[in-house]
């Protein structure tokens, strides 16, 4: 597993016996984009991508206090007709307390560093609209706002409501 200690915060890659560390942290996730709290449920969803091989999740914890600061989470994307596997950086949340410390860059560096070693070329991500101290954080680090692609088009349907 991959660990990086800056300015004594380490950051980690967890496996399931460490999914403990980043639940909380996940629940507040999911309560920032409006969703119910449900430590039960954060838990259970986190738990099973870790047993499966489904994500991998980075976190960063406070070495004074031992406290988890902050996490990502990857989840891989393959392409059948570029015959590679990349990775969608789909969440990442710091503590109100660790904000503006930069631990969130931190943790993306780690991520595309992660990608990097496994032979991907790219890692996308999406953010809301309005979230734009996010935005800032993903431009300055490298990424591209993408127009719509050229050659194809995203098309979405509703399944559960």
């Amino acid at each position: 597993m991959t660990e990086l200690i800056v300015n004594n915060i380490t950051i980690k890659q967890i496996g399931l016996t460490e999914s403990h560390l980043v639940v909380g942290l996940f629940n507040q996730y999911r309560m920032f984009y409006r969703q119910f709290s449900d430590i039960g449920m954060a838990k259970a969803f986190i738990d099973e991508r870790l047993q499966h091989n489904e994500s991998v999740i980075f976190v960063a914890i406070d070495l004074d206090t031992e406290k988890p600061a902050g996490f990502t989470q990857l989840y891989p994307k393959f392409s059948s007709a570029k015959l590679s596997k990349n990775w969608i950086l789909n969440d990442l949340y710091v503590d109100e307390v660790y904000r503006k410390q930069g631990i969130g860059e931190k943790l993306i560096k780690t991520a595309m560093e992660f990608a990097k070693a496994n032979g991907s070329t790219f890692v996308q991500l999406e953010t809301a609209v309005d979230n734009y101290t996010a935005q800032h954080l993903y431009e300055n680090i490298g990424f591209v706002k993408q127009a719509n692609d050229e050659d194809f088009f995203l098309y979405k349907i509703v399944l559960n409501s």
